[in-house]
């Protein structure tokens, strides 16, 4: 308990930072919102009447203070795009981003985790040089170009999956599946090279250690000795890239929900950059900052269940 309450003091100086930062950083963008809001309707008079009603006028210091304590209340505004209060609308895309997220996460851990394995099992042989040039491929190249080659083979070519949209889990559960198994195959790419590498890793430092060696003296079979000896103990450092990854799990999330159009919260994000929807731009940010934070410290404590000798002070 004395952990969490140090970590989530932490949490909260940290968020207060990143707010600090996200609100300065939104508010020196090139641009002008009231003549984008007004667009065509824009003169001098009717721009200083929206700046006014804005609160764009005040001091940063003002705008800032005053956002913040609408933020602690709940209020996160209105889009100025949408024209829809910016919680029900990160509802909205939270959800559908968190399907993403889910499968890559999913589709990461199943193709990594066994061939690390495989590759630290086989070192310096055929099968690492495949493992680890496939993980090399997966890191070396670009998120959008998975996705135009996923969208090629598998929308155009095959005709298996479609190419962009997005369908409610609530409605729909299969059709949602259909939409999401390409970008998140994108995602999880990327994701699965690095996790690869890190279980290799792992695996190659616990596999050199003497209790390994003492387990093939005592005859146990090989399966026992992989999975319930040297990957058990090989997990941890896997979990902190895991986590680590989150981050930019998020940050790809913007070009590969744009690219297939699939309205989650990077597409939302997307959105609200292009169009300069400052509050907007402040929420999904803070959003995407809680999630990352209370995932690693979700992993932190997970340690604790996986590996017993670790102790969190």
């Amino acid at each position: 308990m004395r952990y969490l309450a140090h970590r989530l003091g932490l949490f909260v100086v940290t968020l207060l930072l990143i707010t600090i930062v996200t609100f300065l950083l939104t508010n020196v963008l090139p641009g002008d919102v009231a003549a984008m809001i007004l667009g065509t309707r824009s003169n001098p008079v009717t721009a200083a009447a929206l700046r006014e009603e804005l609160g764009l006028n005040l001091p940063l210091v003002v705008q800032y203070l005053h956002w913040l304590s609408h933020v602690a209340r709940g209020d996160l505004g209105v889009s100025l795009i949408f024209k829809e209060p910016i919680a029900r609308l990160l509802a909205q895309k939270i959800a559908a981003s968190a399907i993403l997220v889910v499968l890559s996460l999913a589709i990461a851990i199943v193709l990594a985790v066994p061939l690390g394995v495989w590759s630290a099992v086989h070192r310096d042989r055929w099968q690492d040089v495949i493992g680890t040039g496939t993980a090399l491929a997966g890191i070396s190249l670009p998120d959008f170009f998975w996705g135009i080659v996923l969208i090629l083979v598998f929308a155009r070519w095959l005709d298996w999956l479609p190419s962009s949209g997005y369908a409610s889990p609530l409605e729909n559960l299969p059709l949602a599946l259909r939409y999401a198994l390409l970008p998140s195959v994108t995602l999880a790419l990327s994701l699965m090279a690095h996790l690869m590498r890190m279980t290799r890793s792992a695996m190659l430092e616990v596999l050199s250690q003497d209790f390994i060696r003492v387990c093939r003296a005592k005859g146990l079979a090989a399966g026992t000795i992989l999975i319930r000896h040297a990957l058990r103990n090989a997990v941890t450092p896997v979990l902190t890239v895991a986590g680590l990854q989150l981050g930019y799990l998020f940050g790809s999330i913007i070009v590969v929900e744009s690219l297939f159009n699939y309205t989650g919260m990077g597409w939302l994000t997307f959105q609200a950059l292009l169009n300069r929807d400052i509050p907007l731009v402040q929420a999904t940010v803070l959003m995407i900052a809680i999630v990352v934070m209370l995932t690693n410290l979700g992993i932190d404590v997970l340690y604790t269940v996986l590996d017993p000798r670790v102790r969190l002070t």
